[in-house]
């Protein structure tokens, strides 16, 4: 019998349990891929500054093809002004990144699957890019609900539809990463057991299926990455140039 295909997505304990009061802050799998991830991209990132050569290695090469990839996604999307905001940016991509690459090894975890990791990460983008937009322009940010050239009698109503827009980009942000990591690797186990209970006579097409499955969803690892960091950029753009 194949196994669930949901089951790889349970969090558990790793080591003794932790309360502070009733919230359990206990080491779990989940945890423990964030750590990995975070380690690696330091790893990689110290190792490939370390020289800085006429010929890269490896590792440089990716470390400066990763800060060239991030910077011009950045200028391109919000600008100049965004310029100091580019370690977050950065840093942001990356943890996305590689926690979706780490999720497409075997018996792995992937972080990015979970609905509350993909939600926190953009509360804390949505909260932050209000904050900017309200230190930078003030009670001002607030044209951001009002386009201009709008006729005064559809105004109440363009107005709300701006407000739940903006107070959506969190859900949609959030959900967008979540949906996709879950559902790709969700078919990647149902086709995995088709392999595992037709034997090898039955099983060459849905073994087919999932090595082509496996090729995208890792396209699929990176592009999310990608879109959930352009879209904080987009988000960014709004904040510090007040488009309108």
């Amino acid at each position: 019998m194949a196994a669930n295909p949901m089951t790889q997505f349970e969090v558990y304990r790793i080591g003794p349990e932790i309360k502070i009061g009733d919230f359990d802050i206990s080491f779990t799998n989940s945890s423990l891929f964030m750590v990995i991830s975070s380690l690696a991209i330091l790893i990689i990132f110290n190792l490939g500054s370390k020289k800085n050569s006429m010929l890269p290695n490896k590792l440089q090469l990716m470390a400066e093809l990763s800060y060239t990839f991030v910077s011009k996604m950045i200028s391109d999307t919000a600008g100049s002004k965004a310029r100091p905001y580019f370690a977050f940016i950065f840093s942001l991509f990356m943890f996305v990144l590689f926690c979706n690459m780490f999720g497409m090894i075997p018996y792995s975890f992937t972080v990015t699957s979970h609905i509350i990791v993909t939600f926190v990460l953009a509360g804390f983008i949505f909260i932050g890019v209000t904050i900017i937009g309200f230190i930078k322009h003030g009670f001002g940010y607030l044209k951001l609900f009002v386009p201009s050239g709008v006729p005064v009698v559809l105004l109440p109503l363009i107005v709300v539809i701006e407000i739940i827009s903006y107070l959506s980009r969190p859900i949609s942000l959030s959900v967008r990463l979540f949906a996709n990591m879950m559902a790709g690797h969700t078919m990647m186990k149902v086709f995995g057991g088709f392999v595992i209970s037709l034997g090898i006579v039955g099983g060459w097409l849905p073994l087919s299926f999932s090595v082509a499955l496996t090729g995208l969803e890792i396209l699929v690892a990176f592009l999310q990455a990608y879109v959930f960091a352009i879209l904080t950029c987009i988000y960014l753009n709004d904040a510090l140039n007040l488009h309108h």
